[in-house]
């Protein structure tokens, strides 16, 4: 079915190949609604745009519009999808930081249509830190982010930065715009986040797990059509819409939650940071300090329930179990001792030492090995796009069977 595609372009030199992308979009019957910086005027003239779009392209907040009575707030009531490409440092900036100076981050704001942003520009401006925190800032927000393409740029700089290959970003409009539904009819429980493991009424042992890759597992299945329990332990997170959320503490809660709800489920995938150990006594008051700063307090730890290994011995021939291996060395060995000590059906191994992997992070970057030996080592993703490849997995098991 068509839909209404808003395409942003700002002032880049890639600005000139969004011209195929409208393309391509009209091609298929979709209404697209061009909206240009004066940056991006620069390098490609509205005439061009409005040539192959076939309406007016909206350069000025404040032309007159016969069209919209609001012209921001019209324009983004249409949109099935507002797409951002060539994205420029300037515009991701605005929209991390709700910055609405001109008609297109004005419609970025005024939008509730989902939003993809195709990042574009110098090396250099793409690494600094306050550019990736932006980045990460719109990943945050539920953006949907493409990776640039490396290569030599027309600075003539080479690394990343680069447009994708127009193709690409074709291709993942209409993954946003067409989700499929493979996963339809399918219960899968997920657990994510961080357990914790009470010293008294006060203090707790936790870990440095935040729930993020959990939670995109669960909101990806969802888009997917799937009926999803989502078991957590301690996380900022807001859930997804559309899980069934069950809100847990401690391991031992986490364990026997997911033993209630495991028969009825398809699916088991286990990305929580779950605690190895926890206190034999826990304290019923607070425990004081003193003022001698050498006193010593011990602490007798005790093992946590290993769940998924605890789920392996009562586990449907029909059910498929998937984990998470995070591991500081001998990655791939400790991974597969994990996968089949726990009876898993494939297991998702990372190295969490790494720069843009593991806890805290927008992206990682995984391998995942199979019982029978397959391994897929992936590149760096963000977080939604590794969940996106596990369910892909997934599905091929489902086909299997």
């Amino acid at each position: 079915m068509a839909k209404t595609i808003g395409i942003g372009v700002t002032g880049g030199i890639a600005a000139y190949k969004i011209v195929d992308l409208v393309s391509k979009l009209k091609k298929d019957d979709n209404e697209v609604i061009v909206i240009m910086t004066e940056g991006a005027t620069r390098f490609v003239t509205p005439l061009t745009f409005k040539t192959i779009s076939g309406r007016e392209v909206l350069t000025d907040l404040w032309q007159e519009s016969q069209e919209y009575k609001v012209q921001h707030i019209g324009i983004a009531e249409q949109l099935d999808l507002l797409v951002i490409a060539p994205a420029t440092a300037n515009m991701v900036a605005k929209m991390a930081h709700g910055i609405a100076d001109d008609l297109l981050s004005t419609v970025a704001l005024a939008n509730t249509a989902p939003v993809m942003v195709v990042p574009a520009m110098n090396t250099n401006m793409y690494l600094n830190k306050i550019v990736q925190d932006n980045i990460h800032k719109l990943i945050a927000y539920g953006y949907h982010v493409m990776e640039p393409g490396t290569g030599m740029l027309a600075c003539g700089v080479e690394g990343p930065g680069r447009l994708p290959d127009i193709e690409d970003i074709y291709k993942q409009i209409n993954t946003i715009l067409n989700p499929c539904q493979d996963l339809a009819g399918k219960r899968i429980m997920v657990n994510a986040g961080t357990t914790c493991e009470d010293i008294d009424p006060v203090r707790f042992i936790a870990n440095r797990g935040t729930g993020k890759m959990g939670y995109c597992i669960a909101e990806a299945a969802v888009k997917r059509g799937a009926n999803v329990i989502l078991i957590s332990g301690k996380s900022t997170l807001t859930p997804p819409y559309g899980v069934e959320f069950v809100s847990v503490w401690g391991a031992e809660e986490m364990c026997d939650v997911m033993t209630k709800y495991q028969p009825q489920c398809d699916v088991i995938i286990g990305a929580a940071a779950v605690g190895d150990f926890g206190v034999a006594k826990i304290a019923g008051q607070k425990l004081k300090k003193t003022d001698n700063r050498n006193t010593k307090l011990k602490l007798e730890l005790v093992g946590t329930p290993d769940i998924l290994k605890e789920l392996g011995k009562i586990k449907k021939p029909d059910q498929i179990m998937i984990g998470f291996a995070a591991e500081t060395e001998n990655i791939i060995e400790n991974a597969q001792k994990k996968l089949s000590s726990k009876n898993l059906d494939f297991i998702v191994a990372n190295d969490v030492t790494m720069e843009g992997a593991g806890f805290a992070s927008d992206t990682n970057i995984v391998t995942i090995i199979t019982r029978d030996g397959q391994m897929v080592s992936l590149p760096k993703m963000t977080k939604q796009e590794v969940a996106g490849a596990i369910l892909d997995k997934l599905v091929e098991y489902f086909n299997q069977k």
